[in-house]
C-alpha cells in the first residue's frame, strides 16, 4: 500500500494562517499575563502601605519587543529589587559590623529626597554631637543634648544662650537586629498569572478567528 500526501496551495495557506494566528494568540496572552501580574504586584505594594513610588518600580516587558512569536515571553521585575524582596521575604536584618542598627526617630528628620539619615550624616547636617545612652530594657539611644524641636518636629541646634527650650532629644534607637515583617506575597500572584496563560492563549486564538 502506498500513501501519497500532496500539499495544495490552499492547505499551505491554511497552515500558514494557523501559525500566524498562534503567534498572535501567544504574544497577546503573554502581554496580558505580564501586564496583569504587574498590576497585581503594584496593588499589593500600595495595599501594604509601601507607597506609590515603590509600586511604580514594578515594570513589565513582552518579548519579542516587536512582532509576534509562538515563543513569546513576559518579564515582570522591580527596579528596587532589594526593597521589594525584603518586604516579600521578611528577613532578619543585622548590623554589618555586628554592633547596632540605628533606627531614626521622627526627631531625626530626613536627608536628600526623603532618605533616612545615618548617625554620622545627622551630626554633619545638624552640627550636633550624638551621645550614647545605654538602657538595660528597651533599645539603647543616641541622643542630642542642647537641641530644640522645630515646627516640623525635628531636632536642630539651639542658639539659646540661656538654655530656654533646650531639650535632650532621642535621635536614633539602637537595636542589635530587626525582623522585617513579611508584607507581600509575590509568588501568589505570579502563580496565578502563570496558571492563566493557557486560557489566555485559547481565548485570544478563538477571538482571532471571529
Amino acid at each position: 500500500m502506498k500513501l501519497k500526501l500532496d500539499f495544495t496551495p490552499e492547505l499551505v495557506a491554511a497552515m500558514a494562517a494557523e501559525v500566524k494566528a498562534g503567534e498572535k494568540a501567544v504574544t497577546a496572552a503573554m502581554r496580558e499575563a505580564g501586564t496583569g501580574l504587574k498590576t497585581a504586584w503594584r496593588g499589593q505594594i500600595t495595599g501594604a502601605g509601601l507607597g506609590r513610588r515603590l509600586a511604580n518600580s514594578i515594570r513589565s516587558q513582552t518579548y519579542p519587543k516587536a512582532g509576534e512569536s509562538l515563543n513569546a515571553a513576559a518579564l515582570v521585575w522591580s527596579k528596587a529589587p532589594v526593597i521589594v524582596g525584603a518586604h516579600d521575604t521578611g528577613p532578619l536584618i543585622r548590623s554589618k559590623d555586628g554592633f547596632w542598627l540605628a533606627i531614626p526617630t521622627e526627631a531625626a528628620g530626613r536627608g536628600l529626597r526623603g532618605a533616612k539619615l545615618t548617625p554620622g550624616e545627622w551630626e554633619r547636617r545638624r552640627g550636633l554631637r550624638l551621645r550614647f545612652v545605654y538602657r538595660r530594657r528597651g533599645p539603647s539611644l543616641l541622643v542630642a543634648d542642647r537641641a530644640r524641636i522645630n515646627n516640623r518636629g525635628q531636632a536642630v541646634a539651639s542658639r539659646s544662650k540661656t538654655g530656654r527650650n533646650q531639650v535632650t532629644a532621642p535621635i536614633f534607637l539602637l537595636v542589635p537586629q530587626v525582623k522585617l515583617p513579611k508584607r507581600l506575597d509575590l509568588d501568589r500572584d505570579a502563580e496565578r498569572a502563570h496558571d492563566s496563560v493557557p486560557g489566555l492563549i485559547v481565548a485570544n486564538w478563538v477571538e482571532g478567528r471571529i
